[in-house]
């Protein structure tokens, strides 16, 4: 059985899911939408792209196309979902759905009311290393857990442009550590207490977002935790995590090139992190890909739903407000900005 995909939106991410999805037998790449296309015009033809438009609307009114991912920028994800819920598509929208809570609860309302799947791209979720520590979570093997900590540190800042569209750091980078945290511990989120600064560059500080911060979390089960962000590490791209409960802790590292440590009598040393999250992450955006498809020809439940999708959204506005007030936010506290 053949499965028609098209993709909406096509920068870094969307080509990414190109590829991706080329290389699962079932799926056919049918068209690509984006706002300007004489770039892609030898690109589609490499990857064997039929359709190449600059209105996504053709990929909506095409009976062939059963799916389409959104990977346009986040100020078209709402209103690209509801028209492709009333189009019966299942959908794959980037992260976040939106920068409004409310504007995402509405366009998740108009895809459910419509049938459809809808998955929303929390790479993250999909890593083999953090799969593995939920399962042990999951499993019982570090006890009840009570300490979560997250790292995730890019290894550069985007540019300043970037910056002043991308809703602030908690809703373009924190936001997947937010998903990880629920993710990881089972329970949601009820308290966010987040302190930022501008460390990095004073750019990102006059464009009115910070680039460094520590955001405190309460969770139902009563269990704490800590997320760390920079905008910049020298070292590369640093992912850690560790949860820790009252049998034990389980640790994810960062990966590398390669594992090989050496130790002489002057130092003992590691090859530093990957660099960025493409090279990071690659395993997971295949599957995250590769699961969505499944969901949809098997018609299993998806494995990052909407719901996941504006849970951490609620958690992200919740820590803006608390940057902004300098107290901590209650989930069901949080308002709009």
């Amino acid at each position: 059985m053949t499965f028609t995909v098209g993709i909406i939106g096509a920068g870094r991410i969307g080509r990414l899911h190109v590829d991706n999805l080329r290389a699962i037998p079932q799926i056919r790449v049918k068209s690509v939408s984006d706002i300007a296309t004489e770039h892609l015009e030898a690109w589609a033809i490499d990857k064997q792209i039929e359709v190449l438009t600059t209105d996504y609307h053709d990929l909506l009114n095409d009976p062939e196309i059963k799916a389409i991912f959104i990977c346009s920028p986040t100020n078209t994800h709402a209103t690209i979902i509801k028209e492709a819920g009333a189009a019966g598509k299942h959908i794959f929208c980037e992260k976040p759905v939106s920068f409004s809570v409310s504007e995402t609860e509405e366009a998740l309302a108009v895809a459910e009311n419509s049938g459809v799947k809808i998955q929303v791209g929390f790479n993250r979720r999909f890593d083999p290393n953090f799969r593995k520590i939920r399962t042990l979570v999951q499993e019982g093997e570090i006890g009840t857990p009570h300490i979560l900590r997250i790292t995730s540190r890019d290894p550069q800042p985007p540019g300043i442009e970037y910056i002043k569209s991308s809703g602030g750091l908690f809703m373009d980078m924190t936001i997947h550590d937010f998903d990880m945290a629920r993710y990881i511990m089972g329970s949601e989120v009820v308290e966010v207490s987040a302190h930022g600064a501008v460390l990095v560059d004073p750019e990102i500080g006059e464009a009115g977002d910070i680039d460094t911060a520590v955001i405190t979390l309460k969770f139902s089960n009563g269990a704490l935790g800590v997320i760390d962000n920079s905008r910049s590490a020298a070292y590369g791209y640093d992912q850690r995590l560790e949860i820790f409960g009252d049998k034990g802790s389980a640790q994810a590292d960062n990966n590398r090139a390669t594992n090989v440590e050496v130790s002489t009598v002057k130092h003992v040393s590691k090859e530093k992190p990957l660099y960025f999250f493409l090279e990071r992450y690659t395993q997971a955006y295949i599957e995250e890909v590769t699961e969505f498809a499944a969901a949809c020809l098997e018609n299993n439940e998806v494995s990052c739903n909407g719901f996941d999708g504006l849970q951490a959204e609620r958690i992200a506005r919740a820590a803006k407000q608390s940057i902004d007030t300098g107290v901590p936010v209650k989930l069901g506290q949080s308002i709009e900005y």
